[in-house]
């Protein structure tokens, strides 16, 4: 039996990964996924990005997941928009060589504030960040596998690991925007230059040519009316857009800057979301 052909879709999460989900399903050919497994999958991604988990425990998990999923697919291609394989980059390259990779991102700005007033209850709350601290650094028994418990946060002896106890929420949310990020830029960097892509939600958003040259790498046929999924934004459970405060954006300029930099964010001005 020949394995499906994989590719994976990672980010920051809140970049448009649903919204490439929904557009990629629509071509023939394939078998797409959003957060495949979560419940695994992110636990993992976090133990392995702290150093709790190694090769061959996320090997297994990564196998007996993603692996059997590729061996019983009907389709020639199965692929995954998940913002957890962005820690597992390494990991699904050994298991899977051939395996192509996009690096999808979105202003961070627009990230963090999608995320700080969308989905405050399921990230980097005070209480979910102290029970995993506590299971990190003091060996308490670990939280279940939900998502609120499971984001990262620097290892014991990283020197930003005070610096990242003093932030609040929000100051957690811009950490892990533009650590994700450096996260995804270097790992990709050490795979095949043609098992990679880089591409914006803006830039797929705006321009159609953008958004046929993804499929034209992911090799799944385009068809024109793909390109309307784009206008409007989709896994929206609060359809409002609000601008980062003055205090804000200094907080997350601090944070996040160089990486906003990096990609090409930093000279251009917050944007506001249409619903």
């Amino acid at each position: 039996m020949d394995l499906a052909k994989p590719f994976f879709i990672v980010s920051s999460g809140r970049s448009g990964t649903a919204m490439l989900h929904k557009a990629l399903s629509a071509a023939a050919g394939v078998e797409m996924h959003h957060e495949y497994m979560v419940h695994h999958i992110q636990p993992l991604a976090v133990r392995r990005y702290l150093g709790l988990a190694d090769a061959n425990e996320a090997a297994a998990i990564l196998r007996s997941t993603y692996g059997a999923a590729l061996r019983y697919s009907e389709k020639a291609l199965w692929g995954d928009s998940s913002n957890k394989l962005s820690w597992l980059i390494g990991d699904l390259h050994t298991l899977f060589p051939h395996a192509k990779f996009v690096h999808l991102v979105r202003d961070g700005r627009k990230v963090a504030g999608s995320f700080f007033h969308k989905l405050g209850d399921e990230c980097y709350d005070d209480r979910s960040t102290a029970i995993l601290k506590a299971y990190v650094e003091q060996g308490a028994p670990a939280p279940p596998p939900e998502k609120k418990y499971w984001w990262p946060r620097p290892r014991q002896n990283d020197p930003g690991v005070k610096t990242f106890d003093s932030f609040d929420q929000f100051g957690r949310i811009a950490w892990h925007w533009a650590e994700v990020n450096r996260v995804i830029l270097n790992d990709l960097v050490a795979l095949p230059v043609e098992q990679t892509r880089f591409v914006k939600l803006e830039d797929l958003r705006a321009d159609e040519a953008v958004l046929r040259g993804l499929y034209d790498f992911l090799g799944l046929a385009y068809q024109p009316d793909y390109f309307a999924m784009f206008q409007r934004p989709h896994n929206v459970n609060r359809p409002e857009d609000k601008l980062l405060t003055s205090e804000q954006r200094a907080a997350f300029t601090a944070i996040a800057g160089g990486i906003m930099e990096r990609l090409g964010y930093a000279a251009e001005p917050e944007y506001v979301v249409n619903y």
